[in-house]
């Protein structure tokens, strides 16, 4: 006996499967980019905030001659 061969439903596009699942998930485009902007932007003030630190823990110089000078012939 043959067999009837399988026809498969054509491959979905990952950015239409996304999408639907953002949609049935209640989620907006509108929405996710707000969210995504609120991230960036918490990253960047906590990087700030670092070396505003890293700054502020800095050793002071200490004081003294730096180096000699030498002749070089």
């Amino acid at each position: 006996m043959r067999r009837k061969k399988r026809t498969a439903a054509p491959p979905r596009r990952a950015c239409c499967f996304v999408s639907e699942l953002l949609e049935d998930a209640g989620v907006d485009r509108e929405r996710l980019l707000r969210v995504h902007r609120q991230v960036l932007e918490g990253i960047i003030l906590m990087c700030q905030w670092q070396l505003q630190r890293m700054e502020r823990d800095r050793p002071a110089p200490a004081p003294g001659p730096r180096g000699r000078k030498v002749e070089v012939e």
